[in-house]
């Protein structure tokens, strides 16, 4: 039985007295406790909160009241100038996944975070998953969903490409068939020192963790993969469960390990 007294992990509230109804809405889809609207932030007795505003849902640090709020957006800003002016399918990441002409994959990001990648891969015309199994993530990838399904550049192909699953990819994967790849890029500690992702992390590390069960993805994955799995990790890192990939397209920063089951079918001239 639940503790009644316990403080709960994430709060939703709202910035006015306009977006109630849009808090209250994302706290009952989500199964998250309501707190009103927000007048006080020292009454917060929460670690995290989401606060709905007048265009979108945001993830917030309760202790660190100058950051700003974490948001998915799938329409402006950097996702977008990546999408637009990022290299098409000559991205490390699409030719990680196996992306050509003939061939777009269905891809299951297991660990989906912001869906940065996830919708880049959409874009590219795979029809990806995201699964991600923290509430208050959950919620601020399905309002970018949201938002950006109304958006008249991304709205059509977005609604057919890019879907959300709320569940632990552990325990998820094994009830999913039809994945021609699995793309995994676990919570790993970041050297970085710009401020953009000194921020993110913390706020991430501090609510998701380590994942200390990343090593169990990497077989499930294996298991679920039709042609291969492609693991995100940082330079300085091992590989994933100590298994050496079959290749690696290495970056500045990151590298892409691609453990292939399978080889990719060649496109019928």
């Amino acid at each position: 039985m639940a503790d009644p007294n316990a403080i709960p992990h994430c709060l939703v509230f709202a910035d006015s007295f306009n977006n109630i109804m849009r808090a209250e809405n994302a706290a009952q889809k989500w199964g998250l406790p309501y707190g009103g609207e927000l007048r006080d932030l020292n009454k917060v007795k929460s670690p995290f909160y989401l606060l709905a505003t007048d265009h979108q849902l945001e993830l917030h640090k309760t202790d660190e009241p100058k950051l700003d709020g974490i948001v998915v957006d799938f329409i402006g800003g950097a996702v977008a100038h990546r999408r637009k002016f990022g290299g098409g399918r000559g991205q490390d990441i699409a030719k990680a996944i196996g992306l050509k002409h003939g061939f777009q994959p269905s891809v299951l990001d297991a660990t989906a975070g912001l869906g940065r990648d996830a919708f880049l891969l959409a874009s590219l015309g795979c029809k990806v998953t995201m699964m991600e199994r923290q509430l208050p993530v959950a919620a601020l990838l399905d309002d970018g969903l949201e938002r950006g399904k109304l958006d008249a550049d991304i709205g059509d192909w977005l609604s057919e490409r890019l879907g959300l699953i709320n569940a632990s990819s552990i325990d998820a994967m094994a009830k999913l068939t039809d994945i021609d790849v699995v793309y995994l890029d676990p919570m790993y500690p970041h050297r970085e020192k710009s401020a953009a992702v000194k921020k993110e992390m913390r706020v991430f590390q501090t609510l998701v963790g380590s994942d200390p069960d990343a090593d169990e993805l990497l077989d499930q994955a294996l298991a679920l993969a039709k042609y291969r799995v492609v693991v995100k990790r940082p330079s300085y890192a091992e590989p994933l469960n100590g298994k050496k990939p079959s290749t690696s397209i290495k970056m500045k920063k990151n590298r892409f390990d691609v453990y292939v089951n399978k080889g990719i079918p060649k496109a019928e001239p």
